[in-house]
């Protein structure tokens, strides 16, 4: 059943949240440094009654079962809620939703053994320490298939060597969940297992960390890190042996869905900001709002923007209802294609619009169009996902006639003649 309304009560949830982090949660934005860093005490004293008042709520950690101290909410659910919090980038640690901590709590919570789920999921649940996953190498991409990263069996422990690029958070990350090859020979997803390793492991090092864009490296927090000789215990093992791809799909559904709702409350953001500046700025020919070049980038981006909201709802809605990834693998594909374009044009319409101020570092629309990009690679670039939709929908649709195909007028005509002829001497027949 379609149904665009929310339900009374989480819909006082979401008015809830809407004010709180206008509120409490966005100023946060302009005074405090990386909500990852939780040797912060300054941040950590202002954001724990936050998070507090968001545990008094029933909204902390709302992605996780209600085991975990989740909420069990549904992709629809989560999706407006993330529609919100994505307006701050601390908002989500607030909220205890931030990724990748969230997406290695769904790993840990699933697959984790009760002893790696006391020692690492609680206090990552607890908004005490944060966590990196370390997955991407630098000859390889988001590629798993051309990682070479290996772990090997050395008696009771496993021994990592190799590179990882990107490895986001690093930095901060009391551990780290690492993709590393076990059997070569297997096929080509099953070569790979899943590992805790924590940060302080001998042999583990920050080669450089790299920022986004023209970030400074102070900021920067995307990690190349080198694992040599990086010896873990053999119960660091995440999940089965051999079963590391199939692992990462649990954590990469629902965040690329969390990822798109973030992106619509920068996209609304800007949409918003080139609105006001419409009305506000005039030249000598008036205001810019009554120039037809201005109402056109209104138009678009307001149409760019519902359309995509309205396909991650749906796509959201699919998941809960079929509650398997794979069913919805084509839908997720064309959220992840779709959002870095509406997002970097909703949002250059918007900086044009702005001029000089525009483009400068004292409005948003500069970062914006960088994370723009960012959407365009982050858990895995476009044109994977466009090969994936393409071949999601082109896998049963059966072949037509060779020469011209099921549309054809002529061959279409003369089926139809004969059709109504027959059922013309039918009904003569029976006059």
């Amino acid at each position: 059943m379609w149904d665009f309304e929310t339900e009374p009560e989480y819909q006082e949830k979401l008015d809830w949240v809407d004010a709180f982090v206008r509120d409490e949660v966005e100023p946060l934005d302009l005074v405090l440094g990386d909500p990852y860093d939780k040797s912060d005490e300054t941040a950590r004293r202002l954001v724990r009654p936050l998070q507090q008042q968001v545990r008094e709520r029933g909204l902390w950690a709302a992605h996780l079962r209600p085991e975990l101290g989740g909420q069990g909410y549904g992709q629809v659910r989560l999706a407006l809620l993330n529609e919100l919090l994505g307006r701050s980038r601390w908002a989500p640690t607030v909220f205890g939703c931030q990724a990748p901590d969230s997406g290695n709590a769904e790993i840990l919570a699933h697959f984790g053994t009760p002893a790696q789920k006391q020692r690492y999921l609680q206090p990552l649940l607890d908004g005490e320490i944060s966590s990196c996953y370390s997955m991407t190498e630098p000859q390889a991409g988001a590629d798993p298939t051309l990682f070479v990263t290996r772990a090997v069996r050395d008696g009771a422990d496993w021994v990592i060597d190799g590179e990882k690029w990107f490895s986001s958070n690093a930095r901060h990350a009391s551990f780290l969940i690492v993709m590393a090859v076990t059997d070569p020979d297997a096929a080509p997803h099953d070569r790979m297992s899943m590992f805790i390793v924590p940060r302080e492991t001998p042999g583990l090092t920050i080669v450089r960390d790299a920022g986004i864009g023209t970030e400074p490296p102070e900021h920067s927090s995307h990690a190349y890190l080198r694992y040599e000789g990086v010896r873990v215990p053999g119960d660091h093992l995440l999940g089965e042996r051999g079963r590391a791809f199939a692992i990462a799909q649990t954590r990469l559904g629902g965040g690329r869905i969390h990822h798109g709702m973030r992106t619509i409350a920068q996209m609304r953001r800007a949409f918003d900001l080139m609105l006001e500046r419409a009305v506000s700025r005039t030249t000598r020919h008036g205001r810019l709002a009554d120039m037809q070049s201005t109402q056109d980038k209104i138009a678009e981006s307001w149409l760019d923007l519902e359309q995509f909201r309205l396909l991650l709802l749906r796509t959201a809605w699919l998941i809960d209802r079929h509650q398997d990834y794979r069913v919805v693998r084509k839908d997720i594909a064309a959220v992840k294609v779709a959002m870095p374009r509406v997002y970097h044009d909703v949002v250059q319409r918007a900086m044009q619009l702005h001029g000089a101020l525009g483009i400068s570092n004292e409005m948003p629309f500069s970062a914006m169009m960088v994370d723009a990009q960012v959407m365009a690679i982050a858990d895995g670039p476009t044109e994977v996902h466009r090969q994936t939709l393409a071949r999601q929908l082109l896998r049963d649709v059966p072949p037509g006639e060779p020469l011209f195909g099921s549309g054809h007028l002529p061959t279409r005509t003369e089926a139809a003649r004969a059709h109504v002829a027959a059922r013309l001497e039918h009904l003569v027949a029976n006059a």
